[in-house]
């Protein structure tokens, strides 16, 4: 009996022994679980912080190749404004003259016969018919000038402003589709532009991404067509709602592309377009920001013929 107590109490320590290293050794492989996952962590979060990199690059690049376009944009309305300030500035001084003249004959500091004669001077100088018929034009004119730079620098901060995963909102994207066409202004006004813009639900979306994802099909539907423009440029920018998805739809009558380019067009850095007129980065992101609103794009091509490029984006009953 006392033999088979004492080999009971060495199985038990043997076992206490057994269920001690087994707990050490999920303790081991639980801390390295953890550790592997920080690592995951930080390689995701090293990765977002690329992917938001690249996509700031590309809009800098984008920005770099639309700049003259800009510049002219900004140019016509501020030229004709600066030719409107100059021509009130000149009459300024006649202005603050009938101003104190009409002040010192309200309070009594001049005769109404002295009052007369300055105006009939003053109007010899400065015609008050010339003076009212362009004055209002003039700052009318200044002003709607004005208001299209601000439209302008808008467009180019709402394209610019970096991109953010969690900067989502409620979208009208037909707001943007107007946007990227006025941004594109100057680019596309040898093209004939069709739109068929569909009443449509609010997006839960990232705006930055939108006017970007915009902007990209409308260039690339440009430099397609910009190969044979004899034929003339149709491009097509059609929003609408088809089975619980909205639909970007752009659509040319450009170069088209071969089955080949379209199997590689989503790989980072391939492009067809010649040295230094693409990063070949453009599709790349595109397919990034469609996958991070959990989106897809489908393309149809035929050379010669043209491109169709649709983004779907789900419609969500939630914003999770």
């Amino acid at each position: 009996m006392k033999g088979s107590g004492r080999d009971f109490k060495l199985a038990f320590l043997n076992e206490q022994k057994l269920h001690l290293a087994a707990e050490q050794l999920l303790k081991d492989k639980s801390d390295l679980l953890v550790a592997i996952n920080n690592e995951l962590q930080k390689k995701v979060a090293d990765l977002e912080r690329q992917q938001a990199l690249f996509v700031q690059t590309e809009k800098m690049a984008t920005l770099g190749t639309l700049s003259a376009g800009i510049a002219h944009e900004i140019n016509n309305p501020l030229a004709y404004a600066t030719s409107n300030m100059e021509s009130i500035q000149d009459a300024v001084p006649f202005l603050v003259t009938l101003l104190k003249l009409n002040e010192q004959y309200l309070n009594n500091e001049i005769k109404e016969t002295h009052f007369k004669h300055e105006l009939d001077i003053l109007n010899l100088q400065y015609p008050y018919a010339r003076l009212h018929s362009n004055l209002p034009g003039q700052v009318n004119d200044s002003v709607e000038g004005l208001k299209r730079i601000k439209q302008i620098v808008q467009n180019l901060l709402d394209f610019a402003h970096p991109t953010s995963q969690q900067d989502k909102q409620l979208t009208d994207i037909t707001v943007a589709a107007n946007n990227a066409l006025k941004l594109l202004s100057n680019r596309l006004k040898l093209c004939e532009i069709k739109t068929r813009f569909e009443s449509l639900p609010l997006l839960w979306c990232n705006l930055s991404s939108i006017n970007q994802i915009f902007v990209n099909l409308l260039m690339n539907a440009w430099q397609a067509c910009e190969y044979n423009l004899e034929k003339g440029c149709i491009i097509e920018v059609n929003l609408y709602e088809a089975n619980f998805n909205i639909c970007i739809e752009i659509k040319d009558n450009g170069c088209g592309m071969s089955e080949h380019t379209i199997e590689h067009i989503f790989d980072p850095f391939y492009t067809t377009k010649e040295v230094g007129k693409g990063t070949g980065m453009g599709m790349t992101l595109m397919y990034a920001m469609m996958r991070d609103h959990s989106g897809k794009i489908e393309i149809n091509s035929e050379l010669e013929t043209g491109t169709t490029i649709r983004c779907l984006f789900p419609l969500k009953t939630s914003f999770d």
